[in-house]
């Protein structure tokens, strides 16, 4: 619960800091979608069972703790793509540029094309594997993955069309950092 509210709250702070202009309730992103709630309620919902039926599976302590690290290095991560991006960030794709937006590739963006994806999707499975759920484990890596390949691909269209070559470039030096995500193809 720690996690999840730390990280909730943190959205809606670092927003307020670095893109006021974007900050609504929705920067919580509490009601980011139909899944992410199911997906919650899963989580708590496999805890409980597996912990009344079998409390051992529960008592992994390595588990916990390497899933504790992979929510603090994903935390960490998001945060820092969204402070390096600073008003460039926001939660919804865009599709039209605005006066400001500039590409960014410095800071955690040298490292990864999309670092906060790649914070969301550790922090995410992190927290299953510090709560030893193998079934949510196993759910939230493969929904993840589906759901970061398509927006990969959807943010990745609207960034070429965006910067063109400039993208184009940055797109070829640096990885997405997600396991098996290259981004949108691009025929030239």
């Amino acid at each position: 619960m720690c996690s999840l509210s730390l990280f909730h709250y943190s959205e809606y702070l670092v927003t307020a800091v670095n893109n006021p202009k974007s900050l609504s309730l929705d920067s919580f992103l509490l009601n980011h979608s139909l899944e992410y709630t199911v997906a919650a309620l899963s989580s708590w919902l496999e805890f409980t069972l597996e912990n009344i039926f079998w409390p051992e599976l529960k008592q992994i302590t390595w588990l916990s703790v390497t899933g504790l690290l992979m929510v603090v290095f994903g935390e960490c991560l998001r945060k820092a793509a969204m402070f390096t991006a600073g008003s460039n960030f926001n939660h919804v794709v865009q599709n039209e540029k605005s006066d400001t937006h500039t590409l960014v590739t410095s800071g955690v963006y040298a490292w990864f094309r999309h670092p906060s994806y790649v914070g969301w999707f550790y922090w995410s499975i992190g927290t299953q594997v510090m709560l030893c759920n193998p079934i949510c484990g196993v759910s939230y890596a493969l929904t993840v993955w589906r759901f970061f390949r398509d927006r990969t691909e959807e943010e990745e269209i609207s960034l070429i069309h965006f910067f063109g070559e400039e993208y184009l470039e940055y797109k070829k030096r640096v990885p997405t950092g997600l396991p098996f995500i290259k981004g949108v193809k691009v025929d030239l």
